[in-house]
């Protein structure tokens, strides 16, 4: 069955650690784009949680949004980067040396370096929560429920996409069946009216050059190929619908194919009601266009 490629979930997951919601939204695109915002306490699960998106879904745009809410008097702990610390005051060191230069005179005595102003340099503190093995595994575990439920809410509005363009499916036979009974009253007609056009002129005409030239008429203007066509890429459209693979490109391509005949068809006839009826064709292949759009 068809998958859509919108759809949209949101799980919550709580514990000593604080509180986690995860939500997804996705929309149409040509290819699979996935945005991941983290908070940093989860950042290094990025490349994990894409390749789950690649498991789980063929095409879509998808944005991640993680939000984690940290327990009120949570533990945490302060680490010193020690090798930050180590690059930071060998380059306090040749600013100091530089500054007390003799060669450089008028930029001051020696500075001073206070122990604060290097803790509040950034990366120097690392503030980390106990626990945090277990928020990662819960935020693992959460994002890949959330993509489940996202992945089974694009299944079911592609069930419901796939009733709406099996409805077109079966509207656009009725019309190809409509034009197919009708073609030999078409051909009987243009015969008579080709007959009184010639009575009209009174003049004698050859029989066998005259069947020629109906032959050739009705050859050029003759839409069987057409309505075989059509029957046969409305098929296919429900072939591709009942499979298993993602559909979305193939089904583009074969409206695309739709259109183009409904168009020649168009062009080619020369009865009103036929007329009206490639009018109608169209009318729904441009229905399942927009419907198709949707499908991943």
């Amino acid at each position: 069955m068809i998958a859509s490629m919108t759809g949209f979930a949101r799980r919550e997951a709580r514990g000593p650690w604080g509180t986690l919601i995860c939500e997804l939204r996705s929309v149409n695109h040509r290819f699979l784009e996935t945005g991941f915002r983290l908070p940093d306490e989860l950042r290094a699960l990025e490349p994990e949680l894409r390749q789950l998106a690649l498991r789980q879904l063929k095409r879509g745009k998808v944005d991640c949004t993680l939000t984690y809410r940290a327990a009120q008097g949570a533990e945490r702990s302060l680490d010193i980067d020690q090798e930050a610390l180590a690059r930071l005051l060998t380059r306090v060191r040749e600013v100091a040396g530089a500054l007390s230069d003799p060669r450089h005179p008028g930029l001051g005595s020696q500075p001073s370096v206070s122990p604060l102003d290097v803790l509040r340099w950034p990366g120097i503190i690392r503030e980390t929560e106990t626990g945090s093995e277990d928020l990662i595994a819960a935020g693992r575990e959460l994002v890949a429920a959330a993509f489940a439920d996202l992945a089974a809410a694009r299944a079911r509005e592609g069930e419901r996409l796939s009733e709406l363009i099996e409805q077109r499916c079966a509207a656009l036979s009725a019309l190809v069946g409509e034009v197919r009974a009708r073609l030999p009253e078409v051909e009987t007609r243009m015969r008579t009216r080709f007959d009184e056009r010639l009575a009209e002129l009174q003049a004698n005409i050859d029989r066998d050059r005259l069947e020629q030239e109906v032959a050739l008429l009705l050859q050029r203007l003759d839409i069987d190929e057409e309505l075989d066509r059509l029957t046969g890429h409305i098929a296919e459209i429900r072939r591709v619908m009942g499979g298993s693979e993602p559909a979305g490109r193939r089904l583009d391509f074969l409206i695309q194919e739709l259109h183009r005949e409904a168009n020649t068809l168009s062009s080619k006839s020369q009865d009103l009601d036929t007329t009206r009826a490639a009018v109608d064709m169209k009318v729904l292949i441009e229905q399942m266009r927009e419907q198709v759009q949707n499908v991943e």
